[in-house]
């Protein structure tokens, strides 16, 4: 869109800004870094990449970007929106063709959630492509909510206090994940690309299904801040101000050596004068 509304620049003003923020506050992107730029051609990844290629622009160091699609040859997928989109924005890119479609179809039973198994393929398919391009830094556009989503099914279903790092070690240690708009609320992102027009391409193998406990953590999020509005801004500042001290993990703090400290100094109160 060539002109923005006072409001629409605002909008467009944060998203810039929290995302820099994000990539300053993780040290997420650092002088000649090559970065991998996930694209699924969903209203995250498309505003991810937008945002890259604004602090590209103005960041004080030089780095690259290289789109990356996995084509999971689902069908009906329309194969030409994602090229026709990136050359009109002068992005290198990549076109990954593997059917993890029909092994997620034949895996999974019919009625059951196929978004374990998809990711898992997909991960590792961007992972070892990766490296095969060389690339520094492997960007993902997941958002705050996401975060906070994954938080909340972790502790409810998986038993652990854990989200989605805003940057992440890959567990065999040779790809960094990113996520630049880890400090961005959905809402912001959704208008975002509804403002830019972006080709959205929806996903028919786990977007259509109504019964993913996502959904229903996503529910349970949204009715929080519809009746405190602030709420989920405190729970996402919660996950950076931690105290294992006060939480139950012997292997985060030492409880079993707790002892008094016979040289403090002690502490009188005189309940009287209260």
């Amino acid at each position: 869109m060539s002109t923005l509304s006072v409001v629409q620049k605002k909008l467009q003003k944060r998203l810039y800004r929290l995302a820099g923020e994000a990539v300053t506050d993780f040290n997420m992107i650092e002088e000649g870094d090559k970065i991998m730029v996930c694209l699924s051609g969903g209203k995250d990844s498309y505003a991810m990449l937008d945002v890259l290629l604004h602090l590209q622009k103005v960041a004080p160091i030089r780095f690259s970007l290289v789109a990356v699609n996995m084509d999971q040859k689902q069908p009906g997928f329309p194969e030409h929106v994602l090229p026709a989109y990136l050359e009109s924005v002068g992005v290198e890119y990549h076109i990954i063709e593997k059917d993890t479609y029909s092994v997620v179809k034949e895996k999974i039973p019919e009625g059951k959630t196929t978004c374990s198994l998809c990711s898992r393929l997909r991960r590792g398919t961007l992972y070892t492509y990766a490296d095969e391009i060389g690339a520094t830094k492997m960007a993902l556009g997941h958002h705050r909510d996401d975060i906070l989503e994954t938080f909340f099914l972790n502790m409810f279903f998986g038993g652990t206090l854990k989200a989605m790092p805003p940057k992440l070690l890959s567990d065999d240690g040779r790809n960094v994940v990113i996520r630049p708009l880890a400090y961005c609320k959905e809402s912001d992102i959704a208008e975002y690309a509804e403002l830019q027009g972006f080709p959205i391409i929806p996903c028919n193998l786990c977007g259509s299904q109504e019964n993913l406990q996502r959904q229903v953590v996503k529910g349970m999020l949204q009715e929080w801040e519809e009746k405190t509005p602030g709420r989920l801004d405190i729970m996402f500042r919660a996950l950076q101000n931690v105290v294992p001290s006060q939480l139950a993990d012997r292997q985060l703090f030492d409880f079993a050596s707790l002892t008094i400290d016979n040289q403090a100094q002690p502490r009188y109160l005189d309940v009287m004068s209260l």
